[in-house]
């Protein structure tokens, strides 16, 4: 056990630090606003701004979003809904991507390939998910833009009640791509 241990810490001191463009970075503090981010969500994903998800945290990183208990999120066994979950689970992961290929030096493309969910506990209280894959995100669309070919990456977020419990973990397959001129 300690040797995998060992082994991870070595790894987070491998990780290559990315920063972000400034236009980049404004449109990471707009997803950060209340107001803003809800006008956003309200053109491009109206379900998100009515579950009430809210992002928290993005940074290259990692991102952090809420999804509250509530009638608009719940289901008839006084938890949140699965899909619920899976939406908040989702942006958690898909908001490094859109980072990293606002960022990318080439146009880029994203798309979900895959998913996996495990449910561990009743999720009855403000649930928050969490995705520290953001390095494996920017170099995926690092990867892509330098090769011009698709990259896969796997990405995690494990959702949390605010006692710390694990309710449910999720597992996403990306693709990026950079695009073709026209």
């Amino acid at each position: 056990m300690e040797v995998l241990e060992e082994t991870k810490q070595e790894t987070r001191t491998e990780k290559k630090v990315y920063t972000l463009n400034t236009k980049v970075d404004k449109n990471r503090k707009m997803m950060l606003k209340g107001f803003t981010f809800n006008l956003w969500l309200l053109k491009q994903l109206p379900l998100a701004l009515f579950a009430g998800l809210r992002i928290t945290r993005l940074d290259t990183d990692g991102c952090v979003v809420t999804v509250p208990y509530g009638w608009r999120s719940q289901n008839p066994f006084q938890s949140i809904y699965f899909a619920a979950q899976a939406m908040a689970a989702e942006m958690s992961t898909g908001a490094l991507g859109v980072l990293a290929t606002e960022n990318a030096p080439k146009k880029s493309a994203m798309l979900i390939v895959g998913m996996k969910a495990e449910f561990t506990k009743k999720a009855n209280q403000l649930t928050t998910f969490t995705c520290e894959d953001g390095y494996k995100v920017f170099e995926a669309v690092e990867k892509a833009c330098a090769t011009g070919e698709g990259v896969t990456v796997e990405t995690t977020s494990i959702g949390r009640m605010k006692d710390g419990t694990e309710v449910s973990k999720f597992t996403f397959i990306w693709s990026y791509k950079a695009r073709m001129k026209s």
